[in-house]
């Protein structure tokens, strides 16, 4: 008996003494999500006056149409692979979570989504501000144009990578988001992940009308609506700092009684 109360107490020792959430992970992943954004603004200032006037020039194709091809090869993989690993990965018995390991994945999803949030900021304000500007003085000659290059199929597609892996770990990880659907959490990775199919009918309506480029056009209404709905990340960490809170409480019950055991 005492045997089993001190093996219990060693495991508890052990299990405070690891970290609440994988900080250095998500530093390295902000780092690398950061150093790949400078690197899309740099090649944008080396390549954009040089190489992306003229779609029909062989400059533009090795250029920019190499990125594209590289931005559709590699982020849809990461994708698959990313994706694949939390759902082959999940915790198949989450009726048995012990609440200090259930709090750990809380600042792990709250991590997760930091990552989101940071990649949909590049994306919504400084390149999206950037396209503006782009096309209110260069005339476009193809869909794929410098600034479409790095916004629509780089920096989009490397937030959705992060919104829909936030919400499978949230899903696959944590019970209170494993049997209930969160609204909040739902528009906030639908919402601009919905920009993408939006670019279709953006690219049709640049294709037939000309309105170089005036923003105020219905055109650009999905854009905005749709990027705003990242707001609702506010309503997620109200959601998520509750259950926190109520995981805090079990936790905090079940050091009294561990205590009282020992006595």
């Amino acid at each position: 008996m005492s045997i089993t109360m001190t093996h219990n107490a060693k495991s508890a020792a052990e299990d405070r003494t690891q970290p609440l959430g994988n900080f250095k992970l998500a530093a390295g992943v902000t780092l690398a999500v950061l150093a790949l954004m400078v690197f899309w603004r740099i090649f944008q200032q080396v390549y954009a006056w040089s190489a992306g006037l003229d779609s029909t020039e062989p400059a533009f194709d090795a250029a920019w149409m190499t990125l594209l091809k590289v931005e559709l090869s590699v982020i849809p993989l990461l994708w698959v692979v990313t994706w694949a690993y939390l759902w082959f990965t999940r915790d198949r018995n989450l009726g048995a979570l012990k609440p200090r390991e259930e709090l750990r994945r809380y600042f792990n999803l709250v991590l997760f989504n930091f990552v989101y949030a940071f990649c949909v900021w590049f994306a919504t304000s400084f390149f999206a501000e950037q396209d503006a500007s782009w096309h209110q003085v260069v005339v476009r000659d193809t869909s794929f144009t410098p600034s479409h290059i790095v916004l629509f199929y780089g920096t989009m597609p490397l937030y959705v990578l992060f919104g829909v892996g936030s919400f499978l770990y949230a899903m696959t990880r944590l019970p209170k988001f494993a049997t209930q659907i969160s609204i909040p959490f739902v528009l906030a990775v639908v919402g601009p992940f919905l920009i993408l199919p939006n670019l279709g009918y953006n690219e049709w309506g640049h294709a037939f009308f000309l309105m170089e480029e005036v923003f105020s056009y219905p055109l650009h209404w999905g854009f905005v609506v749709m990027g705003w709905s990242v707001l609702a990340l506010g309503g997620l960490l109200i959601q998520i700092a509750m259950h926190m809170l109520e995981v805090i409480g079990r936790l905090s019950q079940e050091d009294q009684a561990s205590v009282a055991t020992q006595r």
